[in-house]
């Protein structure tokens, strides 16, 4: 059996992996490949970069470069003219997902608890300069 990794050591490349699984644009493109309805789902790069407000093209390429080195994303080129590629989860792109979504969800749902833990932050900045 091979060792675990250990993410915390600087040196394990789970470090990387971890990085490119849950940074910003990683864990967004994970959570739209995913989908609504928690089955994977199958996106063109317009679809993903529409889907995914705020991402550049160079990092949404990059991102998605990353995730399908790491085995996360399949990406399958169609012999059609004009080219056609599809992104969509593989099963281990999919379990880690789905726990990113998890996540997600739990902070939507307490957006308004860390609203106020930032205006108490805030306010108290505010009193001590």
């Amino acid at each position: 059996m091979e060792p675990r990794g250990d993410v915390y050591d600087r040196n394990c490349p789970t470090r990387v992996i971890a990085n490119h699984a849950t940074g910003q644009w990683g864990s967004l493109v994970l959570g739209k490949l995913l989908g609504g309805d928690g089955e994977s789902g199958t996106k063109r790069f317009g679809e993903l970069r529409r889907a995914v407000t705020g991402i550049s093209e160079k990092m949404l390429a990059q991102t998605l470069q990353a995730l399908e080195r790491d085995g996360l994303v399949h990406r399958e080129v169609h012999p059609v003219i004009p080219p056609r590629v599809d992104y969509s989860l593989t099963p281990l792109g999919a379990h880690a997902a789905g726990r990113i979504v998890g996540l997600f969800g739990w902070i939507e749902e307490n957006l308004p608890n860390f609203m106020a833990a930032q205006e108490e932050y805030d306010a108290r900045r505010a009193e001590n300069v």
